[in-house]
């Protein structure tokens, strides 16, 4: 399987801009606020879940986010993708939901206190199941993408399709941000790390993670940052936000370490769902050279590398990231239109 590069519709070949997080004055046209959501009840825990407002017959999607991230991370892609293009009505519409994993946004800890890769991918299961919205579209970013990739191995039956944003999979090179990640999650190390970072202002704090995962983080409108700025805020109220980070890092880190049948890179091998990957060019955190074991790991993929795009290219490009996920979709349709044809030729 190939690695694509997909064209940079900006015209500049891959520029990796050095500008500051903008603060000014926000633009004439605002940002669509956060979906609204609820809590769902699970047995022995509850799950927050967005919802998208889309047409009677839409395919569901589930939209999974990183470490340190929440479901508002996917409010501009699921905007797109839960209405048709404006160009024709043919286009691939999803209904869409985004979950905040145990311990992150606005879902409470887990019962079990399990913050490990396999827990966060029994949680995306079971609401599943609860959905009754099967087989579901995963689209996923980073540590999601972990978890994503588990969830399609060990549950075939609920996942359609696997689109996965920078996954956070094994890669033991070493890279200055990851290497903060291994840091982070050494007992005892993490939560002093974290104790000293929060002495720094929210704004402070919310302006270098987004230099970490933007390419170009001058490109951050005001609004969404004063929304991460009010969530970081938010979060320093909460005395188990230190403890999801960490653990999860912890056993994302864990998880880059095992080998054999334990590895994520065996659960790849697994999935039966077409795949699509995304990898930015400009991606700090995810080396884009993944793309190519990635390309040969899933069994059925597309795998794409987007110019000039950091970690989060749902967030910094989504109608780019739009417009893939629905090439890829229709690509999958219709492989498996021509394969049910020819098993009943």
């Amino acid at each position: 399987m190939s690695v694509l590069r997909a064209p940079d519709d900006r015209g500049s070949p891959d520029p990796v801009p050095q500008g500051a997080v903008s603060s000014g004055p926000a633009p004439e046209s605002e940002p669509i606020p956060p979906w609204p959501g609820h809590l769902v009840d699970m047995p022995g825990t509850k799950i927050f879940v967005r919802h998208a407002p889309a047409a009677d017959g839409a395919d569901p999607a589930l939209f999974i986010h990183g470490l340190g991230g929440s479901s508002t991370n996917w409010t501009d892609l699921m905007d797109l993708l839960s209405r048709p293009l404006e160009s024709t009505q043919r286009a691939t519409v999803l209904a869409c939901s985004a979950l905040d994993l145990p311990g992150f946004g606005y879902t409470p800890p887990p019962a079990s206190g399990g913050y490990t890769i396999s827990a966060h991918a029994a949680a995306v299961i079971a609401l599943i199941e609860a959905s009754g919205a099967v087989p579901t579209h995963l689209i996923a970013n980073s540590m999601g993408g972990a978890v994503g990739t588990r969830v399609a191995a060990v549950r075939p039956d609920l996942v359609r399709t696997l689109t996965l944003i920078s996954p956070a999979l094994p890669d033991l090179r070493p890279r200055l941000l990851p290497m903060r990640l291994a840091l982070a999650a050494i007992p005892g190390v993490g939560p002093a790390m974290l104790d000293w970072f929060r002495r720094y202002p929210a704004e402070a704090r919310t302006d270098r993670a987004l230099r970490d995962v933007y390419s170009d983080p001058s490109a951050v409108h005001p609004s969404r940052r004063r929304e991460e700025i009010a969530e970081v805020t938010r979060r320093d109220s909460l005395i188990y936000a230190n403890q999801a980070l960490v653990q999860s890092a912890r056993s994302l880190v864990n998880e880059y370490f095992k080998v054999g049948r334990r590895s994520l890179w065996r659960d790849a091998g697994k999935v039966s769902a077409p795949a699509l990957i995304l990898h930015g060019s400009n991606d700090r955190l995810v080396n884009p050279v993944m793309a190519g074991k990635a390309a040969r790991a899933f069994a059925t993929a597309r795998v794409m590398i987007l110019p000039g795009v950091g970690h989060v290219a749902m967030m910094e490009r989504p109608a780019v990231v739009a417009s893939e996920i629905r090439g890829f979709l229709d690509w999958a349709d219709s492989d498996r239109s021509a394969e049910s044809a020819a098993s009943h030729g």
